[in-house]
């Protein structure tokens, strides 16, 4: 059953928009002046654009922001069987094209961060100035990914979970017995959660379906990482945060790894792109949510060594 018909919203610190995009409606909200330089924001998975709320305070001085809820998020449409990286990215071309109007810069977190990279590829011509992927799963969020471990060596697990406890559409909405099987997990971050006694409010306004289209690899099967970042046409930042091999299991515990991330880099250099590539080993997946001045600090420096609009 769809967030809005459950009635499972809070208010927010800024006022929420709609615009009419064909197949979905996306909810957005803006921050600053519409004379300063455009910047989209893209949430993580699970997260709706209010995970950017603290960090919207303080780019507002810099930037008119676009913070979006995706598809499947928040107060945009969900809809079922239509969840895929290309048409994310595509709903973005057209917010950009419909709402914004003027070239941006676009920064997007995990999942978001690999949508930033995405419209840094295949956005129409002159809507991306740059793009920060805010320790994006390059690579690490795919099945059978060209370097490195693949989603169910990462983030897939709970994703599993998401899938079997919660189903689309929350169709299951299983809560006691998702937090039940991960403290049973034989994955030890799993067994390690400490869930909350009822879902967040991010997961609330969550399609689990795109937790099963990740864990499935069908939300990328036509943009392998690959080639999408062989085809980027814009400077890119890549934050690398939080990341660590348990040496008794040898799971691995972060985004992407750090042959990931040197893959990445090497790519876009030989796609002729600017790259810019900074890691904060101590700092959280969301940085933006975590550390919202850090972040803000990091995003406004970047962006202002990038060529005018």
């Amino acid at each position: 059953m769809p967030a809005s018909a459950r009635n499972v919203f809070v208010p927010h610190a800024y006022p929420e928009r709609q615009v009419d995009l064909g197949e979905v409606v996306l909810n957005y909200a803006e921050a600053g002046s519409p004379d300063k330089p455009a910047l989209l924001l893209l949430p993580e998975q699970t997260g709706s654009w209010w995970s950017y709320e603290a960090a919207m305070a303080l780019l507002a001085e810099d930037f008119h922001v676009f913070a979006v809820d995706l598809r499947g998020q928040g107060r945009s449409t969900w809809t079922p069987k239509r969840y895929s990286l290309d048409n994310f990215g595509n709903d973005l071309v057209r917010f950009l094209a419909l709402v914004v109007r003027r070239p941006v810069v676009v920064a997007g977190c995990s999942s978001g961060g690999v949508l930033a990279a995405w419209l840094a590829a295949y956005a129409m011509p002159g809507q991306i100035r740059g793009a920060l992927c805010e320790d994006a799963p390059l690579f690490a969020a795919e099945l059978a990914p060209a370097h490195g471990h693949g989603i169910r060596q990462g983030a897939g697990p709970m994703f599993e979970l998401y899938r079997d406890y919660l189903g689309d559409q929350w169709s299951v909405g299983d809560w006691a017995g998702l937090a039940a099987a991960a403290r049973s997990s034989p994955v030890k971050m799993l067994a390690m959660m400490r869930l909350p006694g009822e879902p967040p409010q991010n997961l609330k306004e969550y399609d689990p379906e795109w937790a099963r289209v990740f864990f499935e690899g069908t939300a990328g099967l036509h943009s392998p990482h690959d080639r999408m970042l062989s085809s980027v046409k814009t400077p890119v930042l890549l934050t690398h945060h939080v990341r660590a091999t348990d040496p008794e299991t040898g799971e691995f515990f972060g985004a992407l790894s750090d042959l990931q991330a040197g893959r990445a880099q090497a790519i876009l250099r030989a796609a002729g792109v600017r790259v810019d590539y900074e890691s904060f080993p101590d700092a959280a997946h969301v940085m933006h949510a975590s550390e919202p001045e850090r972040y803000a600090a990091v995003l406004t420096a970047w962006a202002a060594k990038l060529p005018a609009a």
